[in-house]
């Protein structure tokens, strides 16, 4: 199978590859520096760090899944992956990325908590109830999206140009040589769970956040929401583009547009996230400050 990639011109890929690997250091650097940050520090050792090292997990798992293969496409005359190869790749990035939606529902679920219920925070938020939401996140991904994956496998055609950077799903439904409309609709409907239903639950988590922050004092109102200002600005990000490329009707639909939508959910979000925390939170910011120091 081909990754046709960004562009057939070589010096066009030339002018890419630096800023693709950058992207891709500052992630592996900027994730894996949060989980040992966090992992070193016993301060850190609550509810929200704990979720936050699985955001940061995913993110890392979710741009290795997809950079590293592009960086070598773009030096390359020859982009071609294996059909096994690309079922993983596609799979992989379906499970990460259904995971992180669902992570990132269970996170709005630890701030509402933590804000609307702190005198119950540490028995509703204790350590066995975390480990427990972490192992559902990753369980419900897997029987969501690997298993009908199973089921309803995509069967390609040649020719097999696959018109992306990596195997997404959408474009390697284009290579199908039969009829895929269960297929799409399987994909809308998986979309639906992994997408809308966890951002629904954010919605609602701080519509009652909101709600509670108000009626507190003006200083107290600042602190709370600085909690979550880094959760909301990630929520946006990723959600945002991941919508636009899997819960709009198919006639809308344009591989090449989402191509570089892509680019957002899969390359710029696991960059963005550890930047994000970092800079929005004094304890890590701290940590991060001590580790360096040592």
């Amino acid at each position: 199978m081909i990754l046709l990639g960004f562009s057939n011109d070589l010096r066009t890929n030339i002018c890419l590859f630096p800023i693709f690997l950058i992207i891709y250091v500052f992630s592996t650097v900027g994730n894996c520096l949060i989980v040992c940050v966090i992992t070193l520090n016993p301060a850190l050792h609550t509810p929200m760090y704990f979720f936050l090292v699985n955001l940061s997990f995913i993110d890392l798992c979710y741009s290795s899944s997809a950079i590293p293969k592009l960086l070598v496409d773009l030096l390359s005359t020859h982009r071609t992956i294996s059909i096994i190869g690309c079922l993983i790749q596609m799979k992989m990035l379906l499970f990460i990325g259904a995971t992180e939606c669902q992570l990132l529902a269970i996170m709005a679920y630890d701030r509402y908590v933590a804000i609307c219920h702190p005198l119950h925070y540490l028995l509703l938020m204790r350590w066995s109830v975390c480990c427990y939401l972490v192992a559902f996140v990753w369980i419900f991904s897997f029987i969501n999206i690997i298993i009908p994956s199973f089921v309803m496998p995509i069967i390609v055609c040649y020719p097999n140009e696959i018109n992306h950077f990596m195997c997404e799903v959408l474009s390697v439904l284009k290579l199908s040589c039969y009829d895929t409309s269960v297929q799409a609709v399987s994909i809308f409907s998986v979309g639906f769970i992994a997408l809308l239903l966890p951002f629904l639950l954010i919605i609602v988590s701080y519509v009652f956040i909101v709600s509670t922050v108000l009626k507190i004092s003006s200083s107290g109102k600042s602190r709370a929401f600085s909690t979550c200002t880094s959760h909301i600005t990630v929520v946006v990000t990723y959600f945002g583009t991941a919508m636009i490329t899997y819960l709009k009707p198919s006639a809308n639909q344009s591989l090449k547009q989402d191509k570089y939508i892509c680019i957002f959910y899969v390359m710029i979000s696991p960059m963005l996230n550890p930047l994000i925390y970092s800079l929005n939170n004094r304890e890590v910011k701290k940590a991060l400050a001590k580790l360096v120091s040592n």
